[in-house]
């Protein structure tokens, strides 16, 4: 599967953003998918994942209540809905997937993907 993600740009502290992640090459409802974020001098860390079907996700806490996973697997899309956004939100943001297994704590772990897409930049504005 390859992955597209897109939605990035710049908005003001307290403001939103959707971002996608579109798949291509093989059936998205196949795969578990994750996003996570990258700042500058910064690791990588997770912020969300969610199941094959949607009924499940999980979430890294500095985002819980805030962020919102979702996917349409007819249009082979995950989307991260981003709501009062903060400036430590600001990070390139990428979608990974994995074909096997079942969302868990695991899914919080980058080495879990298999499939990475090029990142998507947000910047926040204080």
């Amino acid at each position: 599967v390859q992955l597209q993600a897109s939605g990035g740009g710049l908005v003001q502290d307290g403001g939103s953003l959707r971002l996608s992640c579109a798949a291509s090459g093989s059936t998205l409802s196949l795969y578990i998918v994750g996003w996570f974020r990258q700042a500058p001098g910064k690791e990588r860390e997770f912020v969300a994942a969610i199941n094959r079907n949607g009924d499940s996700t999980f979430y890294a806490d500095s985002v819980k209540g805030r962020f919102t996973i979702s996917r349409d697997n007819a249009k082979s899309t995950v989307y991260l809905q981003m709501n009062s956004l903060i400036p430590e939100d600001a990070a390139v943001y990428f979608c990974a997937a994995r074909l096997w297994g079942s969302l868990g704590s695991g899914s919080t772990s980058q080495s879990w993907y298999y499939h990475w897409g090029q990142g998507t930049l947000v910047t926040v504005s204080s």
